[in-house]
């Protein structure tokens, strides 16, 4: 049986879906990049916004549409949160909460009665990563959040904290780089908190994983900045662990971050960065800001301003502000207008845009290890143009020779000039 797989939302959703990925092709079935040649497709909502909710049932419609032959199954947040809604759109043929997402793949072919062929299921093939296009690896390692901010329908939807075990982890992730795979990305609804229910903790995580993998390059997802063990940036001095994090900060302003109910202040998010910075040269720190939260007066937006440009940060993703039913925040007073949102998520944008290209330009010169993912196109001289990360997440190209493929490599780089959207390099070896 020929299965797609699409999701929407975070890296948390991605490293589910390469889970059943590998689930399905275990049972004896192959993943197919194109919607039209599946006989099931497997949809991973989103429910973070009203927007990721919007674009969850559009993309169901679209499918069905695109394919209306095909079993489809629903899972993800917005499944959850609205499961009557979602079973009643066209084509939905099962809904799998995210209590249930460990049973999908049996739920699926039980419920669905869809033969699987176990005859076939140990016969080389492609992995499921490589035949979805992906060169690295997401590993969900945690699932829940033990906190309430007031804006985040995600913890109501995905419960309580819970942990895989570090020896099952580990396993992941040996046999996932057996594969082939040579960077994996460890994720979690709340990261910070891996480790909470079974006696461990993120950076004992991570030390086990160096020490019992090989894998060249391991980098962490999306980690809220606080709960952080002592000496956590001392790991980062293992150069297998990338000098790359995303600390979702959400707003510059104190008072701001109190009426999100956040838990770290603006001083200790600062403390954070430049521990990161002192620890490893060109540490890449990254973020997340919410425009125009309710109440937010221009005097805190100019607070907030303010700080992240003192702070400075490699990219920032930037959301404006829109109610989510079910949160605290949507019943709070003082609704932003939407002329509002957009004129400061324009001037946040421009600041933002400034400090990617500060950060980018302070990183030239630099010859680093770069993981190449993929060919973008032939040059009239038969060269080769690839696109690969460093290690601090920085997307770049090269030009290599006709017939030398570099696709899954790791080759170092010299870092020499800032376009559009990556780094011109070339290659250092």
């Amino acid at each position: 049986m020929q299965i797609h797989l699409k999701t929407l939302g975070c890296r948390l959703n991605e490293a589910e879906l390469e889970t059943w990925a590998q689930a399905f092709q275990a049972k004896g079935h192959a993943i197919t990049r194109n919607v039209n040649d599946a006989q099931l497709v497997v949809i991973n909502s989103c429910a973070v916004t009203q927007d990721a909710v919007k674009k969850s049932k559009q993309l169901i419609r679209r499918v069905h549409r695109d394919n209306p032959q095909a079993k489809l199954v629903v899972s993800g947040c917005y499944a959850t949160l609205n499961e009557s809604e979602a079973a009643q759109l066209m084509g939905v043929d099962l809904i799998v909460g995210n209590n249930d997402k460990n049973q999908l793949v049996e739920r699926t072919l039980s419920e669905l009665n869809m033969d699987s062929m176990p005859a076939m299921s140990t016969e080389p093939g492609e992995v499921s990563l490589f035949s979805r296009g992906r060169q690295r690896a997401f590993v969900k390692v945690q699932d829940g959040c033990r906190y309430r901010c007031t804006f985040c329908i995600v913890t109501v939807a995905r419960g309580e904290e819970r942990s895989r075990g570090v020896d099952e982890v580990v396993a992941e992730i040996n046999a996932l780089h057996a594969q082939g795979i040579n960077e994996a990305i460890i994720t979690g609804v709340h990261l910070g908190g891996y480790g909470s229910d079974i006696g461990s903790n993120l950076a004992e995580l991570v030390q086990a994983i160096l020490a019992r993998t090989d894998i060249p390059r391991l980098r962490m997802g999306s980690l809220e900045p606080w709960e952080l063990p002592d000496g956590f940036f001392e790991l980062f001095k293992n150069p297998r662990l990338m000098p790359h994090l995303h600390l979702p900060l959400q707003s510059g302003s104190d008072s701001v971050l109190r009426r999100m109910a956040r838990r770290c202040k603006t001083a200790e998010f600062a403390e954070l960065v430049n521990q990161a910075r002192s620890a490893i040269p060109h540490f890449n720190v990254t973020t997340d800001i919410i425009v125009g939260f309710p109440g937010e007066t221009e005097q805190e937006w100019r607070e907030s301003v303010e700080y992240i440009q003192r702070v400075g940060f490699g990219h920032i993703h930037i959301f404006s502000y829109s109610p989510r039913e079910g949160t605290k925040a949507a019943g709070l007073p003082d609704q932003i207008s939407q002329d509002l949102k957009r004129q400061r998520s324009r001037e946040l944008h421009a600041l933002a845009e400034t400090m990617k290209q500060a950060f980018t330009e302070g990183n030239l010169g630099c010859v680093v290890p770069v993981l190449w993912e993929g060919q973008t196109e032939t040059l009239a001289n038969g060269d080769q143009r690839y696109f690969g990360y460093t290690p601090n997440y920085l997307r770049v190209t090269c030009d290599a020779p006709a017939g030398r493929s570099l696709e899954n490599l790791i080759v170092p780089a010299r870092l020499e000039s800032v376009a559009a959207d990556f780094v011109n390099t070339s290659l250092a070896e």
